[in-house]
């Protein structure tokens, strides 16, 4: 099984500075605009592009001091609405799976958003959601918990999906700095792991960039990141996130790489095949078959560092925070570290 894959490197147009009209419009303009890059990449590369990623919340932007409630309002798509049905279009119309990152309202929590990590199959279904489980400044499912394991269970958690493009699975932004959570995938049988990201360009070695290396290696699996092309519309300089847009083989071998601005230079050929081969190879590269996952759970498991459910009161319920709460929660773990001298 072999195909072609892209990471789309597009410019964000951020929503922060506009009315609620105006910013739902802007994210229809930018789906528009995405769907003439995908056909026109495909044409170019080949009728054999059959996965196409996109940067983090590339639609959107990122809030930067937006009332939790207003951004969600602004911001967020319904997992039924009109932008969805828009971006499964543009699967249909190319014959891709097309994945992203958005941020995203869920009924069961109003007032909440989550940012979300999709796949879209050809025919124009959602088939793979996932929400970022560790951010700063954003609410994530583990912080109402109990209510979300109830509600989607721990597959909603760590979704992995079966496709003819091999099974994939996604994580959003920094959390490729957290090796859990690639990992938690790969156990469940991840092969390409999909990284919506908006980082800083470098001509150096970031964090971020040495980490999607280290995550492909240990646990063979293809990484598939997309950076965003700049963004415009925040104050910020619009293209300290810009370029290293890539995709590296189960071997951590970097197979292309995009510059600055907006690119489809990031395009290689995935070898699902061989990938399996390697894995199933006994030897010293068999890294995911030698794992011995009960040496950890002595140390993990008893212990609790940022804490659960921090948005859900004594009855349950979620509650819709301040911004400032987030960075209380953090500062509080770090006392209790440094309290038992852990750090």
């Amino acid at each position: 099984m072999h195909y072609y894959a892209l990471a789309l490197q597009t410019r964000c147009r951020a929503v922060n500075a506009l009315n609620l009209a105006d910013a739902r419009r802007c994210v229809l303009t930018a789906i528009e605009t995405c769907a003439a890059q995908v056909a026109a990449s495909k044409g170019f590369i080949g009728p054999d592009t059959r996965l196409v990623v996109l940067p983090e919340y590339f639609l959107t932007g990122f809030p930067m001091g937006d009332p939790v409630e207003s951004w969600a309002e602004k911001a967020g798509l319904d997992v039924d609405g009109p932008e969805y049905d828009a971006l499964g279009k543009i699967c249909q119309d190319n014959d891709i799976y097309l994945s992203g990152n958005v941020y995203e309202r869920d009924r069961a929590f109003p007032g909440l958003y989550f940012q979300t990590s999709f796949i879209i199959a050809p025919n124009g279904d959602t088939v793979h959601r996932y929400r970022r489980l560790i951010s700063l400044f954003a609410p994530t499912p583990h912080d109402v918990w109990d209510r979300y394991l109830d509600l989607y269970g721990v597959e909603g958690v760590f979704p992995v999906t079966d496709t003819e493009l091999g099974r994939l699975a996604t994580v959003a932004s920094e959390e490729i700095l957290y090796p859990e959570i690639t990992r938690a995938m790969a156990l469940r049988g991840a092969e390409v792991i999909l990284h919506s990201t908006s980082e800083i360009g470098s001509p150096e070695l970031t964090p971020k960039d040495i980490a999607k290396r280290a995550r492909a290696i240990e646990n063979q699996a293809y990484v598939i990141s997309a950076n965003s092309g700049g963004i415009s519309g925040t104050g910020i300089p619009e293209s300290s996130t810009d370029g290293m847009s890539k995709i590296i083989d189960f071997n951590g071998h970097v197979l292309a790489a995009a510059g600055p601005g907006e690119s489809m230079v990031a395009n290689h050929e995935i070898d699902i095949a061989a990938l399996r081969r390697c894995r199933r190879r006994p030897g010293m590269s068999s890294l995911l078959a030698r794992q011995r996952l009960e040496l950890y759970s002595h140390v993990a498991h008893p212990q609790t560092r940022y804490p659960a459910n921090t948005l859900l009161d004594d009855t349950g319920k979620h509650v819709v925070p301040e911004r400032s709460h987030f960075i209380k929660t953090l500062k509080s773990v770090i006392d209790e570290l440094i309290k038992q001298d852990l750090i």
